[in-house]
């Protein structure tokens, strides 16, 4: 409905037929952005800018300050599962834009080694790599980084898709399994892990490595997480120690 109202009755001290001066209310300003096609533009980029322009939390990141909306699915996942002490070491996996080193640091972390295959501006306090992860030398090279035992593995890697379904599982699977291996021969004594999966979650082979090195093992879904994202995030608390 249109801000213009007309009153019932005549105009008080106005001219007959001049309209009232329209009142900017929530309503208005609230209003769901729609986004024109242009020429060129496919109606799928056209849907995920019109997403984006509507999304709370990327409003919500702009006002705050961070890279992306990421941020808040990991604030979430550390108020429910308390992932990042203080003063804490952390290796950030596919580490782009910088969302994630943000909030950590926000939450009291004093390091933070990222690494990504795309350029990432600098976060201050972050050290951050610009090479593959999945390359056969990484972990020994992101190994060469780090002073001591990280407190924290966080990973939100995630596979450039093909569209063949399999496919794109499988290789999504295969970053899972890299980040935890990582993290299983990297981690402090209660060191905790969180990295990304996606619908179905982990494979139970690896979920039954993990519930034999960490004392609690959690597939979990923010709220900041899209409804309609088959992504969710598994959780691993309290390393027991590298096994010998």
């Amino acid at each position: 409905m249109s801000g213009d109202k007309m009153s019932g009755g005549k105009p008080t001290g106005e001219k007959r037929g001049r309209r009232t001066k329209p009142k900017a209310d929530n309503a208005t300003r609230m209003m769901h952005e729609k986004v024109r096609t242009a020429r060129g533009r496919k109606i799928g980029s056209k849907l995920w800018l019109e997403r984006q322009l509507n999304d709370p939390y990327v409003r919500k990141a702009r006002e705050l300050g961070y890279r992306s909306r990421a941020a808040f699915k990991l604030e979430e996942l550390d108020d429910k599962y308390e992932l990042l002490p203080k003063n804490a070491l952390i290796v950030d996996l596919g580490c782009a834009p910088g969302g994630w080193m943000q909030a950590a640091f926000k939450r009291g972390a004093e390091r933070i080694v990222g690494i990504d295959i795309l350029p990432v501006e600098a976060v201050p306090n972050a050290e951050i790599l610009h090479f593959d992860f999945m390359a056969d030398d990484a972990p020994d090279r992101l190994k060469a980084h780090l002073d001591r035992a990280p407190d924290v593995v966080m990973s939100d890697l995630a596979a450039n898709t093909t569209g063949h379904k399999q496919t794109d599982h499988l290789k999504t699977v295969a970053l899972v399994e890299a980040a935890a291996e990582f993290a299983m021969d990297v981690l402090a004594p209660g060191g905790n892990f969180v990295t990304k999966v996606f619908q179905g979650g982990a494979e139970e082979t690896l979920l039954k490595r993990l519930r034999a090195q960490f004392d609690f093992v959690r597939h979990a879904k923010p709220k900041s997480s899209r409804k309609g994202s088959p992504e969710i995030y598994l959780v691993a608390k309290g390393f027991r120690g590298k096994s010998e």
